[in-house]
């Protein structure tokens, strides 16, 4: 690679990383947001019926699942988000792609996982505030990082789709000209 094209490499992704770092801060800024306000029982109603904000403490895994480990579960989870965060600044930096969609979707599950790692290893649990009702229906309670890695996922598993799609007209058209080619090369061996 040359020197001009790897700092072009380096700096789009630094461009992402600084994206992921932004979301981190803000959501480890709503949340110190969410416990000074709301940990008292406070309920702010932003549009109400529609967006509250509660404070709830989360020492499960996303969506208030896997709730009883205790301090076995805090750190086993604790340990394979870790795992997680490695394994995508691995990728993020190894992967030869450069378009937005996979980038910015490694990125926001970096800037996710992160938060709520950060939480888990230095509360025992994760700060949770942020309520979305539809109709009667109320979604689970949850916070930036977990629609980080929510939009993340979703933007990831678009792009496989994509990707998927994309492959598979390449290998159709490699095998139209493929038998194109063993068509034009029969004809000509008739011809002569």
């Amino acid at each position: 690679m040359s020197e001009q094209r790897a700092q072009g490499f380096f700096r789009w992704r630094a461009a992402y990383l600084f994206a992921a770092a932004a979301v981190y801060m803000a959501d480890q800024a709503s949340k110190a947001w969410a416990v000074s306000r709301l940990k008292e029982g406070a309920t702010v109603r932003a549009f109400d019926g529609l967006l509250h904000f509660s404070y709830a403490e989360n020492p499960g895994i996303a969506f208030g699942r896997l709730q009883e480990g205790g301090q076995f579960g805090r750190w086993m989870l604790s340990g394979l988000a870790a795992l997680a965060v490695v394994g995508l600044l691995l990728y993020f930096f190894r992967t030869k792609r450069t378009d937005d969609r996979l980038l910015g979707a490694v990125a926001l599950l970096l800037a996710g996982v992160a938060g709520n790692l950060t939480d888990r290893v230095r509360l025992g649990h994760v700060v949770d505030f942020i309520d979305v009702f539809i109709g009667s229906y109320q979604w689970p309670t949850f916070n930036i990082a977990d629609a980080s890695i929510c939009v993340g996922a979703a933007l990831l598993a678009l792009d496989l789709i994509l990707e998927g799609r994309a492959e598979g007209k390449r290998k159709r058209e490699v095998g139209s000209r493929q038998m194109a080619d063993g068509s034009s090369s029969a004809s000509q061996g008739s011809n002569d």
